[in-house]
């Protein structure tokens, strides 16, 4: 008979077994803190008295929330400003989801001749800066049209620079919808919207979600475009008008500055707040089937 010696595995410490997991945290953490500083500094100045603004501490001394109702009320063209950012973010949000859905829908499932080229050229266009090379074609086109000092005119280029990408991810994310579903629609006797309306959209709403978070973050952030378009500061929207707000005097002090950009970043904040779960999984079905 052989005798057979089992020789037991050291026992690990729980540092050591948890060692991937602590570094992963740290690095996430550290990350997070690096873009959180800056935001909670900008919140904490929007909150000061002015002395305090100008001592430079973290934690004020005095807590002043007037500089918010200041703001509106001192600074003329704040609510049309924060009025345009919001007209022009929700039409360009609506109008390039509604026209990447129906272009990505015809790509995938309607399957027209050169669709393959379409996809090509899309691809192609984002490989370059768009929005830097177009900036003079884009300008002489919106002269030609009229449209220069025009808060509405502004969504039309911002449709055309955010639609490659859009059209791109809600091709992605059709292709996870079954042309068998779509093929049994058409054999119930429904036609393209209706199967898109009632069958398709459902399926793809984190998708959805990734389109309209993608264009919402891009209109809103918007600056190059709207400065060139544009040079009437009632025409403007807020991005423009930070950039200009220099100096840290008068209407314009440090917490007044920083009331506005907490006022801008706010609804990007409170709709990804919402929205990330679907957001991040719209992200990880476009990486499945990429």
């Amino acid at each position: 008979m052989t005798d057979i010696t089992v020789t037991a595995k050291p026992e690990q410490s729980w540092f050591a077994q948890n060692k991937a997991s602590l570094i992963r945290h740290g690095v996430i953490n550290f990350f997070m803190l690096i873009i959180l500083a800056p935001l909670a500094w900008v919140l904490m100045m929007s909150i000061k008295s002015r002395p305090d603004a100008m001592r430079g501490d973290f934690w004020p001394r005095k807590f002043d929330f007037g500089h918010y109702a200041y703001v509106f009320e001192k600074i003329d063209t704040l609510p049309v400003n924060l009025w345009n950012s919001i007209y022009v973010t929700a039409g360009t949000t609506f109008f390039t989801s509604v026209f990447a859905i129906l272009a990505g829908y015809a790509l995938v499932h309607m399957r027209p001749k050169g669709g393959g080229f379409v996809v090509a050229a899309l691809l192609v266009s984002l490989y370059f800066p768009t929005r830097v090379v177009s900036i003079i074609s884009v300008y002489e086109i919106q002269s030609f049209l009229g449209l220069i000092n025009s808060t509405s005119g502004l969504i039309l280029p911002y449709i055309t620079l955010n639609l490659a990408i859009s059209i791109l991810i809600m091709r992605s994310v059709f292709q996870l919808v079954p042309h068998e579903v779509v093929e049994a629609a058409k054999v119930d006797g429904a036609g393209p919207v209706r199967t898109l309306w009632e069958i398709v959209l459902p399926m793809a709403r984190n998708g959805l979600v990734v389109v309209f978070i993608v264009n919402f973050v891009t209109a809103w952030g918007e600056f190059l475009l709207c400065s060139t378009l544009t040079n009437d500061q009632t025409a403007r929207t807020m991005p423009v008008v930070l950039a200009g707000a220099q100096g840290g005097l008068g209407q314009w002090s440090w917490p007044n500055l920083a009331a506005v950009y907490m006022i801008v970043v706010l609804p990007g904040i409170i709709a990804f707040t919402f929205a990330q779960k679907l957001f991040f999984k719209g992200l990880m079905e476009g990486v499945v089937k990429g």
